[in-house]
């Protein structure tokens, strides 16, 4: 493991996410495989563990910005003052992602190409001879950089590019955290995604992944915590409330939705 394990130290109690009674009773989640899942309802406080432990291990943002300068991971980085992470290797390999943050990364790379493409113009119309071949070379190795490494993202639905953004930032020895990035994969996706996991669990990367998936979380191996009412505890896939209400749904919806 990448990461052993976070504590938290106590905070101000009147504010959020102190003011959460499960973060008030927490000591430590020890993180004892490469795959670690947060399960809970909407609130439970799974996403805000997943905010705080990227802003405390200060790694890249997927998204349009930073984690210094995202107003909406303020909150998580005063959780993470009072986070204390026990590394195996300390490492700023990986990223933190937001299902949510997808679009604004698209929207970044696409204004990142823009930008490349007027500067490409504006070298070819100003400069004349070696000075404009240099300048025009650089841009257009830019904008090509971008297209070998991402494609053209807004031209693809948003479950590939999402694929495809992983098949291309995933490197060895990398932390991962993730925020329910089912929410843009269909089934066979999320499937996709497993057994790119697997590949990078085979090159000492670590994933910690908040998620609603009983498909993700049937992960072999994985470690489950739960948040709930009564804390955050380790149970069995078996165990996990999404996985029985998604079992006896499928097993008869007719009658599951007749009772409600």
């Amino acid at each position: 493991m990448i990461l052993r394990s976070v504590s938290i130290t106590a905070g101000d109690k009147s504010r959020f996410p102190f003011n959460l009674q499960l973060i008030q009773n927490l000591e430590a989640l020890n993180f004892d495989s490469q795959v670690t899942f947060f399960v809970g309802e909407n609130g439970s406080g799974k996403s805000t563990m997943i905010e705080g432990l990227a802003a405390a291990a200060n790694l890249p943002v997927v998204g349009s910005q930073n984690i210094d300068t995202d107003e909406s991971l303020l909150e998580a980085r005063r959780f993470a003052k009072n986070m204390k992470l026990v590394w195996s290797k300390n490492t700023h390999r990986g990223f933190f992602l937001r299902a949510e943050d997808f679009f604004g990364f698209i929207k970044y790379l696409s204004r990142l190409k823009n930008d490349f493409i007027k500067d490409r113009d504006d070298y070819d119309n100003r400069f004349t001879g070696y000075g404009r071949d240099l300048a025009v070379g650089m841009a257009s190795g830019q904008i090509n950089g971008i297209l070998r490494r991402y494609g053209e993202l807004n031209e693809v639905s948003h479950g590939e590019g999402f694929l495809r953004l992983f098949q291309e930032r995933l490197v060895p020895d990398g932390l991962y955290l993730l925020d329910e990035p089912e929410a843009a994969l269909s089934p066979t996706r999320q499937l996709s995604l497993i057994s790119l996991i697997k590949e990078m669990v085979n090159k000492n990367c670590q994933f910690i992944i908040a998620s609603h998936s009983p498909i993700l979380m049937a992960f072999p191996k994985a470690t489950i915590y739960s948040f709930g009412n009564d804390g955050i505890k380790k149970i069995p896939y078996e165990k996990v409330e999404h996985v029985n209400i998604t079992k006896a749904f499928l097993e008869s919806p007719e009658s599951f939705i007749n009772k409600l």
